[in-house]
């Protein structure tokens, strides 16, 4: 007997930035575990898919790790999906696939959309290397990380929430005002837009835009 998990890319905005093979397994699966069923469920409503979703998130990983195993051993058929982009980059799904991987079960990772890529390429700042930090600690550490971050020669990509994106480009300004940065809102979505120039440039910018939706922040390498 097979014993299998597919993890699922899912479209970071635009619902039609997902692959063919995406769809079919998503059809074709016993159960999707989606990090919020209430948002999966758009998609799947999309794209006419009835099958069954279970709740799988940051809150309760630890909580069903050992019960999906279970059924996956019992040869379920199942596949994980994230509310955008792909699982295990910044969502939930590392723990699951270590554990898949100690318990000889196959992990297949389809590729998909994800936002560090496009936000990257189009922020016109140099990409063939890059360092990845996804989302700064909330309170503690927060300072130190983005001091290290700021020390990498390689041009660096954070994620932020448009609770901290002001505080963190006023950090920013403060370290580093003269480097060239990108700031990336709502990508793929209708309301994207791209605030690029030096720190102190784009945060006078940002303090006259509407703060809404997601970001992806791309800061140019120290130089040497």
């Amino acid at each position: 007997m097979e014993k299998l998990i597919h993890i699922i890319p899912t479209p970071i905005g635009n619902l039609e930035d997902i692959s063919l093979r995406a769809i079919k397994l998503m059809h074709s699966v016993d159960l999707i575990l989606a990090e919020d069923t209430r948002v999966t469920k758009k998609l799947l409503n999309h794209y006419d898919i009835k099958t069954k979703m279970l709740s799988y998130h940051a809150f309760n990983e630890h909580r069903k790790i050992n019960s999906i195993i279970d059924k996956i051993e019992q040869g379920m058929n199942m596949a994980l999906v994230s509310d955008a982009g792909t699982p295990g980059i910044s969502d939930p799904g590392f723990l699951l696939i270590r554990e898949c991987i100690k318990n000889h079960i196959e992990v297949v990772c389809l590729p998909g959309p994800t936002a560090c890529i496009p936000a990257l390429i189009k922020s016109g700042i140099a990409c063939e290397r890059f360092i990845f930090e996804g989302f700064l600690p909330v309170k503690r550490g927060r300072t130190k990380r983005l001091n290290t971050i700021l020390e990498h020669k390689v041009t660096s990509i954070i994620y932020e929430s448009p609770h901290r994106i002001m505080k963190t480009i006023e950090q920013l300004n403060t370290l580093i005002p003269n480097r060239e940065i990108a700031v990336i809102k709502e990508l793929t979505k209708l309301n994207e837009r791209i605030y690029r120039g030096l720190v102190k440039d784009v945060l006078k910018q940002l303090s006259k835009s509407i703060i809404k939706g997601e970001f992806v922040i791309i800061i140019e390498g120290a130089k040497k």
